[in-house]
């Protein structure tokens, strides 16, 4: 049975092929068309999908959508007709393409790929659950979904038995955690549905002194319920998230380019302060109700991996699973799942161990763009070129780093990175400046070989999507101060051998020679386009910036 996912149309869209209940391939379009975030049909990632699975579009069983698109319209004509006359600008912009092509997903499919079969519509959020339940490896968990607005819904807790998901709690829109995260960012001078992390980041620099501010805007009960005070906000009112109310509880919204002053640093400090209070009370919450230490978590909010961090810290929960991609890109993987495993409730087989399910090159494809480019290659073995590599890394060399196949999801896990040392502080202002061209407080994350995550950081779960932000051993600070951030913490990858074995090897050389099994890994792009997928792309983001060498596979390629 062949069931293909699909996301798209709000922002992340994906797609991915299940193969008698197993993924084979999974990606987002914006690595092919290579607009960050992209929201376009994903014609790329589908036709990457059918072509890795090795099937024709004749041999797709089902295609499962990641929501309902006639109940979301419902909500968004709801909101544009109470907030009408200050809509109708939102209504002339966003109208027509729900009458283009969101309303009418099959016709969309029959025009891109002649399918004329069977598309299965999944609720937003089960969608968001079953990328997280059904691919772990719990036979039961508690589960919470929160994102900005899937239909309806932006916050859902329930539970996972085996071959079911039961959600029994919601909270709707315009009540929404994510929407919150979002417009605060907005109003920090970030872009929407991309600068979370960002906020994120800058929040470990401030204090929470706005905090009874904010709890003029959100009322948060004892389960985690909350409820938004809608007069802080402008959703499809204007421009903007936010309303004139929240610049007279907060000050002036911060400009693009704008200096970055304490305030800023503490109202992100504030929303960091007041998201972790709500998942931590869910948390605990589910945690409770259903009497279970295992949590599955998914939405774009838990991509929050300091909060993530924090709910191990102050729940009795022992166990969390997030996937990767645990945004909109993952709900694609999520529909496909939750068909398969709950619909036609077939048994679970598939257990997401690794991320790396996108495009991979040949040694052929790598000799053709060196060539093209004439640049100089030398070829390696794997324990020759993790040789080199290390040296040059501890050399303070930064290192574009290109193997296997493409990470699914934000954030680059080994395939798709730059590496650089982590003993060396002055690294940071290397890569933030001279390579990324990004802000100046943005961390960046060490990658540690999975038996030794214990030695360096305070780990209460294992880690191998960057997804958490546990505590630095103090006694290891001053050993890898370049991804120690100032608030102590680390978004730690754990790196597998059996996963990711070339990756695992350099690790392991970088310790032979320094006693340390860390080094930096950032995602191989650079400012404000999406994370490379072929040879080109990473050649020309190497020969674009002040990276000193570059891996393409086995070759191995240094600026003169």
């Amino acid at each position: 049975m062949n069931i293909l996912g699909i996301s798209c149309y709000y922002h992340d869209s994906a797609a991915c092929l299940v193969k008698d209940g197993v993924l084979v391939a999974a990606v987002q379009e914006e690595r092919f068309n290579r607009v960050k975030n992209s929201s376009d049909f994903p014609i790329n990632a589908i036709n990457f999908c059918i072509q890795q699975g090795g099937i024709s579009f004749a041999d797709i069983d089902y295609i499962a959508f990641y929501e309902k698109p006639y109940l979301k319209f419902s909500r968004y004509i709801h909101d544009i007709i109470e907030k009408f006359p200050f809509s109708y600008t939102s209504f002339l912009r966003n109208t027509p393409q729900w009458l283009q092509d969101r309303l009418i997903l099959p016709e969309v499919l029959r025009r891109e790929i002649s399918y004329k079969s069977k598309v299965v519509f999944i609720p937003h959020h089960h969608a968001h659950a079953a990328s997280s339940f059904f691919v772990s490896d719990f036979e039961k968990a508690g589960i919470i979904v929160n994102d900005g607005v899937g239909e309806w819904a932006t916050s859902s807790i329930g539970y996972g038995n085996g071959n079911n998901i039961i959600l029994e709690n919601q909270i709707s829109y315009p009540d929404s955690l994510g929407l919150l995260y979002t417009c605060i960012t907005t109003f920090l001078g970030f872009k929407a549905n991309s600068g979370e992390g960002t906020t994120m980041a800058l929040a470990s620099f401030g204090e929470p002194n706005y905090y009874e501010h904010f709890r003029k805007i959100i009322d948060i009960k004892e389960d985690g319920s909350y409820r938004l005070n809608d007069k802080f906000f402008s959703l499809n009112k204007g421009k903007k998230m936010y309303s004139k109310k929240m610049i007279d509880l907060l000050g002036q919204a911060r400009k693009i380019n704008e200096d970055y002053d304490k305030r800023h640093k503490d109202i992100a400090a504030s929303l960091q302060a007041v998201i972790e209070e709500v998942l931590i009370k869910q948390a605990r919450y589910v945690s409770e109700k259903y009497k279970i230490q295992n949590l599955a978590l998914s939405g774009g909010v838990f991509l929050n991996c300091v909060a993530n961090q924090k709910i191990l810290e102050n729940t009795n929960v022992k166990k969390l699973f997030i996937q990767p991609g645990a945004g909109d890109s993952g709900a694609a993987i999520g529909a496909a799942f939750y068909l398969y495993n709950q619909i036609l409730q077939n048994d679970r087989k598939f257990t997401y161990n690794h991320s790396y399910w996108g495009p991979e090159f040949s040694d052929k494809d790598y000799e053709i763009a060196i060539k093209y480019n004439s640049l100089s290659a030398a070829r390696y073995y794997d324990d020759e070129l993790c040789e080199i590599v290390a040296q040059k890394i501890i050399a303070k060399k930064t290192v574009g780093w290109m193997q296997g196949r493409l990470e699914f999801g934000p954030r680059a896990l080994g395939n798709r990175s730059i590496l650089a040392s982590a003993m060396y502080p002055e690294m940071v202002e290397i890569l933030n400046s001279r390579i990324k061209h990004r802000e100046w407080f943005r961390p960046f994350a060490p990658i540690v070989k999975k038996e030794n995550a214990d030695d360096y950081f305070h780990m209460l779960n294992d880690s191998p999507f960057m997804l958490l932000a546990p505590k630095v051993l103090e006694e290891k600070k001053s050993l890898i101060p370049a991804v120690t951030h100032i608030d102590g913490t680390a978004r730690v990858q754990t790196v597998d051998r059996d996963y990711n074995p070339i990756l695992w090897k350099l690790l392991d050389t970088h310790e032979k020679h320094t006693g340390i099994p860390v080094i930096i890994n950032t995602s191989f792009n650079l400012k404000a386009e999406p994370i490379v997928c072929t040879p080109q792309e990473a050649i020309n983001d190497f020969l674009k910036s002040d990276m000193d060498c570059l891996v393409l596979g086995n070759y191995f390629i240094e600026k003169q």
